[in-house]
């Protein structure tokens, strides 16, 4: 079902996608701060921000989100370790039986 001719990668989840979609919100919140100091207007919606605190607050906020979002990311990877270790064992057993390391028990 899946090509065994590369090393195997994370599964996409919900949570992955959501986290990733938070992730984009927050860029998208830094990008509109960021646009009104570039050019003294709202770019895409033309009464937000509408002062530099708001544009501050977007850009703070933003970076927040994104901040928090790439941690929860990284934490679903990271639950992910163990199963992706071993499939990682069986694509070098399968591909590259030279290379396959040493199990625990000294094998």
């Amino acid at each position: 079902m899946f090509p065994t001719h590369r090393p195997p990668r994370p599964r996409l989840t919900g949570r992955i996608m959501l986290y990733a979609l938070a992730d984009i919100f927050g860029l998208t919140c830094v990008a509109l701060g960021g646009a009104w100091f570039a050019i003294g207007k709202g770019a895409i919606l033309a009464s937000f921000p509408g002062s530099t605190a708001e544009a501050v607050a977007a850009i703070v906020g933003g970076a927040a989100v994104m901040v928090w979002a790439v941690a929860r990311i990284l934490r679903e990877l990271a639950l992910q370790g163990p199963e992706m270790q071993t499939k990682y064992d069986a694509y070098l057993a399968a591909r590259h039986p030279d290379k396959v390391r040493p199990t625990d028990d000294g094998r």
